[in-house]
């Protein structure tokens, strides 16, 4: 007796085989290498907005109750507190690595973002200004989540190497900080306009007279 033969499910497709070399084929592998690429894109930019909520948490418990911080206090901030905040764990895994035994992954990892750290902190690190108090009222206000907010505030850029010192690297997009700012420099323009006013020292007469006194009285 003939074997039944195996009917194909219905809306079932045959598979497409093509050619290594083909055009097809081809464009599947430049299609599959394009998906892969934004796939480690996503991966990098959501790692890389997870880092910067952490960056901007940090520094946003470190506003004080009230009012604003000075230029040293930011840097106390950044000195002690931030540059430090990897150090127990560097210690228990420099404890637990036994003697002659090469460093752990972990350790090495924390020594090189350490390093990079202080560096960045050397040439010049950007944070949030906190002694501005404009700025600080506005941070107070963030949800901790939504990073586009974060982008509307001023930034500045301080040094380890010139600790007395800093440069605004973003003056800050929110319309409070704008109208502040114009109105700073309506202030200045007015007390240059005055600064270029020549002052009157003497009362018109006293020049009169001098001038009366060296032409001589007229004849």
């Amino acid at each position: 007796m003939a074997p039944e033969a195996v009917k194909k499910p219905k809306g079932q497709k045959k598979e497409k085989i093509f050619h290594p070399l083909s055009r097809k084929a081809d464009q599947l592998v430049r299609t599959q290498v394009r998906k892969g690429k934004l796939a480690g894109l996503t991966k990098a930019r959501w790692r890389k907005h997870g880092e910067q909520v952490n960056l901007f948490g940090f520094f946003f418990h470190a506003i004080p109750p009230q009012g604003e911080l000075t230029l040293e206090e930011m840097h106390a901030v950044v000195r002690d507190v931030w540059a430090t905040r990897f150090d127990s764990e560097l210690e228990a895994e420099r404890a637990a690595r036994r003697k002659g035994r090469p460093k752990s992954t972990k350790e090495h990892n924390i020594e090189s973002l350490q390093e990079r750290e202080a560096e960045q902190y050397r040439t010049g690190l950007e944070v949030i200004d906190l002694t501005h108090p404009t700025n600080v009222e506005l941070f107070r206000q963030w949800d901790q989540k939504e990073l586009a907010y974060i982008q509307e505030l001023r930034f500045i850029r301080i040094s380890s190497d010139t600790p007395d010192s800093f440069v605004i690297s973003r003056p800050g997009k929110h319309p409070f900080l704008i109208t502040e700012a114009a109105e700073k420099r309506e202030q200045e323009a007015e007390t240059m306009d005055l600064d270029d006013v020549p002052l009157l020292v003497e009362a018109p007469s006293r020049f009169a007279s001098t001038m009366m006194t060296m032409d001589g009285p007229p004849s």
